[in-house]
């Protein structure tokens, strides 16, 4: 803990972060900040209409929020290590050359994606409130909105509110060692 009137160089000792528990971040002056996972969509591959009763959708439903929000990006980075292993125990098994030229493909395209760190996009809408029960009619109301868009959307949990809180500290950067924060 650093002592007063110094400067201290501890992230945990200036981030208002108490706890990440039962899908909420709970900070140090009693607000707990929950929020929805939106599943990413490309309607760029929708005809015409479709995008723009999407896009009407969307207008509609953010107009009805009335309250403080964030929309969050967060790059989460994609874990293709059981497919790999899927994949050499299958070129393993296989006799016939083209089977296992295919599956000697997929693997050089997968090692690309791990030496390029590929990432998956993932979007939320995060807000506060000291109100349990507030947050959670607010959850429910933002995924029944977003599905009369035709998003899909569900509550954010734990592992993605430490997503974001790390994309937050450490600019989009991986770590490879825990955090420590006090209680």
């Amino acid at each position: 803990m650093a002592k007063q009137g110094s400067v201290s160089g501890f992230t945990e000792d200036w981030l208002p972060v108490r706890a990440i528990q039962n899908n909420m971040i709970i900070t140090r002056n009693g607000f707990k900040v929950t929020g929805v996972k939106i599943t990413p969509k490309n309607i760029f591959i929708l005809d015409p209409d479709t995008q723009d009763n999407i896009l009407i959708g969307l207008r509609n439903f953010y107009n009805t929020i009335d309250y403080e929000f964030w929309l969050v990006v967060a790059d989460r980075p994609v874990d293709i290590s059981v497919y790999m292993s899927q994949m050499q125990l299958l070129l393993n098994e296989t006799t016939s050359p083209a089977v296992r030229k295919l599956i000697l493909q997929d693997i050089d395209k997968g090692e690309k994606f791990i030496r390029n760190n590929v990432v998956d996009t993932e979007y939320y809408f995060l807000f506060k409130s000291k109100d349990t029960d507030l947050l959670q009619k607010r959850v429910r109301q933002m995924i029944n909105g977003l599905a009369t868009c035709g998003m899909n959307a569900s509550l954010a949990s734990n592992s993605d509110l430490r997503l974001i809180l790390e994309n937050f500290l450490n600019g989009g950067n991986t770590t490879e060692f825990g955090t420590v924060m006090p209680v």
